[in-house]
């Protein structure tokens, strides 16, 4: 199966750019859509195949790290989203899906983020709306958000704990 999600990460020290563009190539990062645009950060937009989510992310961090083993995973995604980005993924215009969340106030996930913009996490959102049976939503999309999630609070949690 195929796999699209992106990679974010910050460089630690000054990378030589086109000679990390053909480590990355080495590593088996050819699948991946590299950006460098931004000084000191780092994206790759992968679409991998693979047998599962799982592996295709667990991969493409190691095929990263051993390209740019001083690089730190800032983000995997899809991860953190906006009412907008579910929107787009279930096919629904923002105004329908926020109205989804004000009528299902108390079983809606809650935000890991309220502000201006509030931010949820993707597999939490997807499996309430898969649970609700109103949507076809792609089982794939469910697990790459769930392992996006997973890299993400793991990552968090190392930073914080060591």
């Amino acid at each position: 199966m195929e796999y699209e999600f992106t990679l974010k990460y910050q460089l630690i020290e000054d990378e030589n750019v086109d000679a990390m563009l053909e480590r990355l190539v080495e590593a088996g990062c050819d699948d991946a859509l590299v950006g460098v645009g931004q000084p000191g950060r780092l994206a790759l937009a992968f679409v991998r195949e693979a047998p599962s989510a799982m592996e295709a992310i667990d991969s493409a961090l190691s095929d990263v790290r051993n390209a740019v083993p001083s690089a730190r995973l800032i983000e995997a995604t899809p991860d953190l989203v906006g009412l907008t980005d579910v929107a787009e993924i279930i096919g629904v215009s923002r105004q329908n899906m926020r109205k989804l969340m004000l009528s299902h106030m108390y079983s809606f996930p809650a935000p890991i983020h309220e502000g201006s913009t509030s931010l949820w996490h993707l597999a939490e959102v997807l499996i309430w709306l898969q649970a609700r049976g109103s949507y076809a939503i792609a089982q794939d999309i469910v697990d790459l958000a769930r392992v996006a999630m997973s890299v993400n609070v793991s990552r968090a949690h190392e930073r914080v704990f060591g």
